[in-house]
């Protein structure tokens, strides 16, 4: 279960920023998680929930952005999104590249030159975008 482990990595980065900041408590945490990213989000909010307990992250508000997948020709240098491509692909393309993002590659190409060269700019992962401590 990678939830856990995503879960953990957020707990430990929050608990080490208070840390640095001198902060006793962790008021608010504002997660961003890719949309290529295959996450249980109820299994991944139960376990933030189970690792900070005992933490000052305990009481935390944690708010969680999902962020839109968005991938750029390494050929032409065209960006788009995946909201753009989404309708071209079967269910178990969009269900393969969500399970595995790497995978992308295999059922996407370049709209505008048809290149399966391109790179993932943002939509794939789990990072903070801030942290509110007092």
């Amino acid at each position: 279960m990678h939830e856990w482990s995503l879960a953990e990595a957020v707990v430990e980065t929050v608990l080490k920023i208070a840390k640095e900041e001198n902060a006793e408590k962790i008021i608010e945490v504002d997660i961003v998680v890719g949309v290529l990213q295959s996450i249980d989000m109820e299994a991944f909010r139960f376990a933030l929930t189970e690792i900070s307990r005992d933490t000052p992250m305990k009481d935390a508000k944690i708010n969680i952005e999902f962020e839109e997948p968005t991938f750029k020709c390494r050929v032409c240098g065209n960006e788009w999104s995946f909201t753009d491509i989404k309708n071209k692909l079967g269910e178990d393309e969009i269900e393969a590249i969500h399970f595995i993002p790497d995978l992308a590659h295999t059922f996407i190409s370049c709209p505008k030159c048809g290149s399966p060269d391109f790179e993932i700019l943002r939509g794939r992962g789990v990072y903070l975008r801030s942290i509110k401590v007092a």
